[in-house]
């Protein structure tokens, strides 16, 4: 196991300043980095089959317990009882039959591509704010649709409605003339099974992410990301980074590093609540065999369940939880392209001057881990500091979560890529941008400044900008 309880070796005092070297921002911007196209370390894997292929340097032994993984996460969920106990299971309410349907060859999954129903990616979360908890972090779940809307339902089961969005178009002056078009969401339930949502319940938006790199992020120190954080903008750069700290055992907090708002802590975690509130399927950490339903949703929670004691009673045991872990963890990262090319190098340098890597913060260095050698001691360029920030009323889901302004930077390595596995991709957590220029042109709160860098700066360097965003 690579996540925080693993064992792993500290570094020494030279290694420790080998890393500071190799993750030091680049003040040469007339070639690349050493070993910077190798954005995951020595398992990067070229082109877009890396999201769905282990990584290079993944011992051989383990390669049979990847592809295990892999068929689990690609395998299509029916309901119970089922003559498959190992495929039974499904809902009673869902978004997917599979991981594979919101993540498609791994990737992220496809935005709207208009007004209209949402795609099976992108799924509304709920969430009552609860002002009494501290900053806001925690929420209570909607009275009768629970933490999130399950669109779909078994047969003779009421589904909990129709997720919409609208669009709003919002015109951003740029500089040189150009303008770009964008589009303020405003998601809706329509159709509700159950009555009406809770008056203070709040929709959050959520595309699925892709799966590049998920094992190398938890295997970046916990130190490295913390010593990132500057909460109250000490230094005065008005960045703010903030860590989201979790209860952990024995009350202990720990880091959290997965989803849009940093809400998992590992990737174990985050896999078993997609699996309970994306599928409707119960596991070690999730037990309950009726999913998300609440208990105002009777004939859901009396629905037979796919608990079975060859699977330790739940619907995906603790091995199939662990195989599938297994996948994600030793998923491969994209290979950089073109990295040497003058107009990325001359992005690169824009990326720089404006600001952006205050936040997607380049290369880390991971733990040494000597369970885990294919995630042992690499250098990696994910491009994020793994950190909230407040990112402006725009992007807002309203106050669920972490304060509703606050995001956790999205890695992103495979940014380039993301519509060579799904040409309906979007940019940013709930798909609103449909070009990397208008995902920059998004940013607010914290990253303002560097976004009206971005629209005042001549034309040609926006578009060496956005050229070196679709080489990572």
């Amino acid at each position: 196991m690579t996540g925080p309880g693993a064992a792993a070796l500290p570094f020494t005092p030279a290694e420790e300043a080998r890393i500071a070297e190799a993750t030091a921002l680049p003040r040469d911007f007339t070639r690349p980095q050493p070993f910077e196209a190798l954005a995951g370390g020595a398992g990067t894997v070229a082109g877009a089959a890396a999201f769905s292929a282990p990584l290079a340097n993944l011992p051989r032994a383990e390669g049979l317990d990847f592809r295990g993984g892999q068929a689990l996460f690609d395998r299509t969920w029916v309901s119970a009882p089922s003559s498959t106990i190992a495929s039974d299971g499904l809902g009673p309410l869902f978004n997917a039959r599979s991981c594979l349907a919101c993540h498609p060859g791994g990737g992220r999954g496809a935005a709207p591509a208009g007004p209209g129903d949402l795609p099976v990616a992108l799924m509304l979360q709920l969430a009552v704010p609860d002002p009494s908890t501290i900053e806001g972090y925690l929420s209570q779940p909607d009275p009768v649709y629970g933490r999130q809307i399950q669109p779909a339902s078994l047969p003779g089961l009421t589904a909990e409605g129709r997720p919409t969005v609208a669009y709003d178009a919002v015109e951003f002056a740029l500089s040189e003339g150009e303008s770009v078009t964008l589009r303020q969401p405003r998601y809706a339930l329509a159709d509700p099974g159950y009555g009406p949502l809770d008056p203070d319940t709040v929709l959050s938006p959520r595309l699925a992410p892709g799966l590049a790199g998920l094992g190398l992020i938890e295997a970046i120190p916990e130190e490295a990301i913390l010593a990132l954080a500057d909460p109250d903008d000490a230094d005065g750069d008005g960045i703010s980074g903030r860590a989201r700290l979790l209860p952990g055992p024995e009350g202990r907090p720990v880091l959290g590093r997965f989803g849009w708002t940093a809400a998992q802590p590992t990737l174990e975690a985050q896999i078993a609540h997609a699996f309970a509130h994306d599928i409707g399927l119960s596991s070690p950490l999730y037990p309950e065999g009726h999913g998300d339903c609440t208990p105002a949703q009777t004939a859901c929670r009396a629905a037979p369940d796919g608990g079975n004691p060859e699977q330790d009673g739940f619907e995906i045991s603790a091995t199939a939880l662990d195989l599938v872990t297994r996948h994600a963890r030793h998923t491969a990262v994209p290979a950089r392209r073109d990295a040497d090319a003058p107009e990325v190098l001359a992005g690169k340098r824009v990326f720089h001057d404006t600001g952006c890597a205050a936040c997607h913060r380049p290369a880390f260095v991971t733990r040494r881990l000597p369970e885990a050698p294919a995630l042992s001691f690499q250098l990696i360029w994910p491009y994020s500091d793994l950190l909230l920030h407040d990112m402006g009323a725009a992007l807002s889901d309203g106050g669920a979560g972490a304060e509703g302004r606050e995001w956790r930077t999205p890695p992103l390595w495979g940014l380039g890529l993301a519509r060579a596995l799904e040409p309906q991709a979007g940019y940013l957590h709930d798909g609103r941008a449909r070009t990397l220029l208008e995902a920059v042109l998004w940013h607010g709160g914290e990253a303002a400044p560097a976004r009206d860098r971005v629209a005042t700066m001549p034309a040609a360097d926006r578009a060496a900008l956005i050229r070196f965003l679709e080489s990572l």
